[in-house]
Order: C-alpha cells, then structure tokens, then sequence
C-alpha cells in the first residue's frame, strides 16, 4: 500500500503544466488561481501544524476540478492523491468559504444609483435598442442527486430533480443577483415573488423608470416586462423582437456558465443545501 507521502506525490503540479492545461483542467488561469488562494486562503488553511495537511492552493484546487468536470469524488481523489473522505471535507470547506456572505456581497451587487442604472441602461440599449433596461432574468434547473429527505419537492416539470436558480445578467454579461435556494418544483414566478429583488422594486426602494426583461413565465411588472403573447400590431412585434434579442444575454450568460463548469451538466451528487451553495459560488 502506498504511503500518504508517495500519494500525495502523485498530485498535480502547476509549475508543470502550460497555461492553457491549467485552463483546461481547473477552468481558471495560475493568476485565477493565486487570486482564489489568496481570496480565502485565510479561511481553509490548517488551523495547525500537521503532517501532510492540505494548503489553501491544494484544497481550491482540488474543489476547482470537481467543479470542471462534475466527475465522481473517487475521480478527484485519485487525481488529486488524496483519500474521497478528504476530498468530501475539502468540498463542503472551500464551498463554505466561496459562498460566505461578505465574499458574494463582493462580486454581486445589484445596482442601487439613478447612476448606475443609467450606466447599465446605456449598455443594455446598445443590444437592441430597448431603452430603459438594466438587467435581464431567468431561471435554469441544475439537476442534483435523490436528496435524503422530500424528494418530491424537487421534481421538476420534466420529472428531473434540481435546484431552481434564479439569476439576473446585466449588459456586461456580470451577474447582478441571483438565488439558489428552492427545489425544482417551484415555478420562476414564485421564486422572484419571494425573493429580496421583488421586494426592493415593489416597495419602491429602486429608481423608478427602469425595468428587467424576463419571458413570459414571469408577471409583467411596472418593473418587469415580458413579451406579448399574442402581438397584434407593428409595434408589439417590434417590442416582441427587441424584448427576446436583448433578453437572450441571460440564456447566453447561463450557457456560458454551464460550458465552463461541467459539474451544472450533471446530476450534482450532494445534499441541496450544498449544492445550493455550489451553486452560488459558482455564479459569483
């Protein structure tokens, strides 16, 4: 049987591998990942001294692959030179860390400024013209493995189980907000009525004016408009046009996550109170 040093051995090298192998197999560049390590290093390295403890830069490597591929722990352990105990504990730490609060409130921000709502309005309008929008909204299934517990409520329309991810793209392609917290039964219209973002518009805590696009498995809002069903004059089938060519960045923003990290692929196997943290982790 192997040692734990000669297996630890066995694990990647980055200063071995082009730039574009790194790219390849973690999804980030060795600067993307100095800039992990130094993100949340503090908060995943050994609290003490021990032998053939894991550093920061292992441990975001090792959650960086399983993210990539979506493969097995057992693949990411072998991989790795670790034990899939270790790379389970590692997974829920270095999740745990991406996904804090303060961390997410870093990277995702809604817009709150009659400034900054003209700046994304500004962007959004160079995509087709419709004026006043600065964001648009959708919602995308990430299926997950039999949870232990209401497994029903996780089945979706298509008899799959999955989160509902609720996520808003502005012009820039950044993401602005997004909620990752209900089972796949839930429909897009509830997931926003219960979410912080209706609130923050319907209690009138947002300038007035501006407006997200959504389809139309949304309400249409003051705030939030959605096509029309049935159009019936040049000027609803000029909206109608406008409305999907500028809304269709949030299908491409979602499709460009799920290119780059397989793991939003596939059946993700954890419980969903971690996938969901995954998953904003991910989207942050």
């Amino acid at each position: 049987m192997c040692s734990c040093n000669q297996i630890m051995d066995r694990a990647p090298n980055l200063d071995t591998l082009l730039e574009m192998d790194i790219i390849n197999r973690y999804r980030f560049d060795r600067a993307g990942i100095n800039y992990l390590t130094q993100l949340i290093g503090a908060n995943i390295s050994p609290k003490a001294a021990r032998n053939n403890a894991l550093n920061a830069e292992q441990k975001i490597l090792i959650t960086l692959r399983y993210l990539a591929t979506g493969l097995i722990q057992l693949n990411d352990a072998d991989i790795h030179g670790v034990s899939q105990p270790t790379v389970s504990r590692v997974l829920t730490e270095v999740i745990i860390a991406l996904s804090s609060p303060a961390l997410i409130r870093q990277f995702i921000r809604f817009p709150g400024s009659v400034e900054e709502f003209r700046r994304n309005a500004v962007q959004m309008q160079g995509i087709a013209r419709f004026p006043k929008v600065i964001g648009a909204i959708d919602g995308t299934h990430i299926n997950i493995a039999s949870p232990n517990q209401h497994e029903e409520i996780y089945v979706n329309r298509k008899g799959k189980l999955s989160i509902n991810v609720q996520v808003v793209f502005d012009g820039w392609y950044n993401i602005i907000d997004v909620v990752a917290r209900w089972p796949g039964s839930v429909h897009d219209s509830r997931v926003l009525r219960e979410s912080s973002l209706n609130n923050l518009f319907e209690n009138g805590h947002m300038p007035h004016g501006f407006h997200l696009l959504g389809d139309s498995g949304y309400p249409a809002k003051r705030w939030l408009l959605t096509p029309f069903l049935a159009p019936q004059t040049q000027a609803e089938q000029a909206y109608n046009r406008s409305h999907k060519v500028t809304r269709a960045l949030v299908e491409r923003g979602i499709g460009q996550l799920k290119r780059r990290f397989g793991i939003l692929h596939r059946e993700i196997i954890l419980q969903p109170v971690k996938v969901c943290s995954c998953l904003i982790a991910l989207h942050s």
